[in-house]
């Protein structure tokens, strides 16, 4: 599975460079890492009941979920981080279905056309990693089939919040 998730993490680096969403040394901020577990485990059974309908969203909202935490460590991470549950905070707003709305909308302060545009590369991203899972051809219900499930969201996360730091102004850059 490990080699899955290193698969997926090229796949959506080159992808995002491409785009000039990322850049070739991704940002760090272990704030937001550390709150991987804890959004996960409460991510999971929302995540899990949409995948086998709605795929992309189950994985995309993730990729969201990983810019508001990056957002929301920029902004005030000493009230954020102290929430109980930082996922359940978000998804209650507007609901699950309406996660990235308000992801876009009242944490991130997008409208019009980067709205649209972020909405159109998180389904790329979400589609990119839904196929790299299909192809990899496990079995459904199965404990490897979790696991894959688990590393795709893994990467979604991280990337959406190296995104959104990018997308703030941190850059990683050789100081010199």
């Amino acid at each position: 599975m490990e080699n899955f998730e290193n698969q997926l993490r090229k796949d959506l680096h080159q992808f995002l460079m491409g785009m000039g969403e990322v850049d070739e040394h991704l940002p760090e901020c272990p704030d937001v890492e550390d709150k991987w577990e804890a959004i996960v485990k409460s991510y999971l059974p929302d995540g899990i009941r949409e995948f086998s309908n709605y795929p992309s969203v189950s994985l995309g909202w993730m990729m969201y979920t990983g810019m508001a935490l990056a957002k929301l460590w920029d902004e005030d991470w000493d009230r954020y981080s102290a929430l109980d549950d930082i996922y359940v905070f978000m998804r209650d707003k507007r609901g699950y279905d309406y996660m990235d709305e308000h992801i876009r909308e009242d944490i991130l302060k997008l409208n019009g056309n980067d709205y649209t545009a972020l909405e159109k590369l998180v389904g790329e991203c979400a589609s990119r990693v839904c196929n790299a899972l299909r192809h990899q051809h496990i079995e459904p219900g199965t404990k490897e089939a979790f696991n894959a499930y688990v590393s795709c969201l893994h990467q979604l996360y991280l990337f959406g919040a190296a995104m959104q730091l990018n997308r703030m102004g941190y850059h990683m850059t050789p100081m010199g």
